[in-house]
């Protein structure tokens, strides 16, 4: 870059600047599902970078929170088509709770930023190496932090990369360390001398980190069985708008029955989320007549279904097996307003966004039995939970098949199904497993262990699904160390360059 350049985003009007991490923040969506445009995501971290350089605290904090507003409010747009289109609430009133909700996670992904204006700015080597450790912190933090919102990893966008081969090691957000080095390199070039040593030694790392992913990719952290399991999936694209109402229980469980009659010759029939209308002890005659079908055949049958805890007097979003499957487990990561309600006592009932059937789940204990089908043992998340990498890496320690049941009708036609899939290929990919991917909505999918779909079916439609797996045996690095050895690296290495400071 030019001399001219750079003295531009030192000298230009904070107008302008708040204008450029806008809309540089709202380009890296584009380098996720469906867009898949991963090379954007370089200048548009670069943009970021180029104006915190030489930042005092309270700058670094606005134009970080501004970058943020544009990255989260087109990246994560389908919260107000939740809150608008199912959740009731009038479109004023929706946007207005989504500018707060996006201005919210906004300020959270600032603040590792206000650190880099207050200790790491002016650092020879801040932009460098403290802005990437700080990203990398970032998006941690926003795995766990008030249960946590973990959206837009940029490792998302590598996913078809050779940064993705570090995945099964370093898990996503590594993969977003590395992205963000790599962006943090060519911010460097620009303003260090072409051929002093600092050029060629940034250069020189970036280049092994891609070429070590590169051939990371051709290493099988996990072993395949060499016996398939025959797998269907039942998508029976409920409309969200229909799916409590009483008058459609019955026709639902009648279609259930009738579009699994031509998946019996399957090891295992998957239902979708909450695909019985029901409560598990409303539903205990019909479930019982499918314990027996599927007793009959030889053939485990998993369903999501709303399990009603009497003596607790308690709710929980479940997923229960039937016939060769065994077990039952409770969600453990719920989505706020849609599974639960924060400060019940004071929104509950407002609007009917605050009052929905399903807002009355509580979680379930966090150390569950994982379901099994014959002798394959599986590690079951629902919905929300797909989004948490350590979640599924420490449950998947030992089981051989991840399986995934979402509603996804929350979504509508946006872009946030497709975000949602491109999760699940990474959490295969970061486990060595095959992952079963079954939605009321779609698309539903067969993804294997290197993130790869294999089989996909379409998005709105009522159909079925039938293909292939295999259980894999081992454990990736990932799953071992989670993300926990590059957290207290990251720490170190901050600590590090401030004391040299």
């Amino acid at each position: 870059m030019s001399s001219r350049f750079i003295r531009y985003f030192e000298s230009a009007p904070r107008w302008q600047l708040v204008l450029l991490t806008l809309l540089g923040g709202a380009l890296i969506p584009l380098g996720f599902a469906p867009f898949f445009i991963w090379p954007i995501l370089i200048p548009a971290l670069a943009v970021l970078m180029l104006v915190l350089r030489n930042r005092n605290a309270r700058q670094a904090l606005l134009y970080s929170f501004t970058f943020g507003l544009g990255m989260f409010g087109s990246g994560v747009s389908w919260v107000y088509v939740s809150i608008n289109v199912f959740g009731g609430a009038p479109p004023l009133l929706a946007m207005v709770m989504t500018l707060i909700f996006v201005s919210f996670v906004a300020l959270v992904f600032a603040l590792p930023f206000w650190l880099h204006g207050r200790f790491f700015s002016r650092h020879p080597q801040g932009l460098l190496l403290a802005f990437p450790l700080l990203w990398f912190l970032g998006e941690w933090t926003r795995s766990w932090l008030l249960t946590g919102f973990p959206w837009l990893y940029v490792g998302y966008g590598h996913l078809n990369t050779p940064l993705a081969g570090w995945a099964p090691v370093l898990g996503v957000s590594g993969v977003s360390l590395l992205s963000v080095f790599t962006a943090a390199v060519l911010v460097h070039l620009s303003y260090t001398p072409a051929r002093s040593r600092s050029a060629f030694l940034t250069t020189t790392a970036a280049l092994l980190l891609w070429a070590g992913g590169a051939l990371l990719q051709q290493v099988s952290w996990t072993q395949l069985d060499k016996e398939p399991i025959r797998v269907g999936m039942v998508q029976p694209d409920i409309a969200q708008d229909i799916k409590w109402e009483l008058s459609y229980v019955q026709p639902t469980l009648d279609m259930l029955t009738e579009m699994t009659d031509e998946l019996w010759e399957n090891d295992w029939i998957i239902w979708p989320e909450a695909a019985v209308p029901l409560t598990y002890q409303q539903a205990l005659p019909f479930l019982n007549e499918i314990n027996n079908k599927a007793a009959e055949t030889g053939t485990g049958l998993v369903t999501g279904i709303i399990f009603d805890d009497r003596d607790q007097q308690r709710y929980y979003n479940s997923i229960a097996g039937f016939g060769e499957a065994m077990g039952i487990y409770h969600k453990r990561r719920l989505v706020p307003f849609g599974e639960y309600v924060p400060l019940e006592q004071w929104l509950r009932g407002l609007i009917s966004f605050f009052n929905l059937p399903t807002s009355i789940i509580s979680a379930g204990p966090w150390e569950q039995h994982n379901l099994r089908i014959n002798q394959t043992d599986i590690t079951p998340a629902i919905c929300y939970e797909l989004a948490y990498p350590e979640l599924l890496a420490k449950s998947a320690q030992k089981t051989q098949v991840l399986l995934s049941i979402s509603n996804l009708g929350w979504f509508g036609q946006s872009i946030g199904p497709h975000q949602f899939m491109q999760m699940g290929q990474m959490r295969a990919l970061e486990t060595g497993r095959y992952l079963i991917y079954s939605t009321n909505n779609g698309s539903s999918a067969l993804i294997n262990h290197k993130g790869q779909i294999e089989l996909e079916s379409e998005p709105f439609t009522r159909q079925t699904l039938s293909g292939s797996i295999y259980a894999a045996n081992g454990q990736t690095p990932f799953m071992r160390f989670g993300h926990w050895p590059l957290v207290i690296l990251s720490v170190f290495g901050l600590a590090l360059l401030g004391y040299r400071k």
